[in-house]
C-alpha cells in the first residue's frame, strides 16, 4: 500500500512543475517575500511554463540599481526594474529540463514612488513589476 502511494506521489511530481524562486533583499527592506514568490509562481502558471525553472529576484537600492542600468543599458539613471536573461534574444521555449530563466531586479526605492505615484499599495507595486520582469525573462517585450 505504502508503495502504491509513493508511485503515485512520484507521478504527481513530475506532473507539477517545481519551480525555484531565489530571493535576495537588502536588509534594510521589508517586502512580501511570499507574496514574490506567489507572484512568479502565478505568472508561470499563466504563462504556461511547465518545466522547472530558477527564477531569482533581487530587491536593492537605488545606488545598486543606478549603477547596473548605466553597466548594462548605459543609462546614466535610476530605474524601477530590470531584467537580465540567460536566453537574451529570441522568446524562450522552455521544455525538458530545469532551466534558469535569469534575474529580476527591483530598486525598492522606485517602487514606493511608483506606488504613490499611482495611489496603489507597494505590495501591488511590487507584484506589478516582478510580473513585469519575469515576462521579460520569458521573452515577453511590451
Amino acid at each position: 500500500m505504502q508503495d502504491d502511494l509513493r508511485n503515485e506521489l512520484g507521478k504527481m511530481d513530475n506532473i507539477v512543475p517545481r519551480h525555484s524562486v531565489l530571493l535576495f533583499v537588502e536588509s534594510r527592506y521589508k517586502v512580501n517575500r511570499k507574496l514574490i514568490k506567489k507572484t512568479v509562481l502565478e505568472t508561470l502558471k499563466q504563462q504556461r511554463v511547465e518545466t522547472p525553472v530558477e527564477v531569482s529576484v533581487a530587491i536593492v537600492g537605488d545606488r545598486k540599481m543606478h549603477k547596473l542600468n548605466k553597466q548594462y543599458r548605459g543609462l546614466d539613471k535610476t530605474t524601477n526594474v530590470l531584467s537580465f536573461s540567460l536566453h537574451e534574444g529570441e522568446a524562450v521555449v522552455v521544455s525538458g529540463e530545469n532551466k534558469r530563466l535569469g534575474d529580476v531586479v527591483l530598486s525598492y526605492p522606485q517602487v514606493i514612488a511608483d506606488a504613490a505615484r499611482d495611489d496603489v499599495l507597494v505590495d501591488e507595486k511590487v507584484d506589478e513589476l516582478v510580473a513585469h520582469g519575469l515576462l521579460h525573462l520569458l521573452g515577453i517585450h511590451h
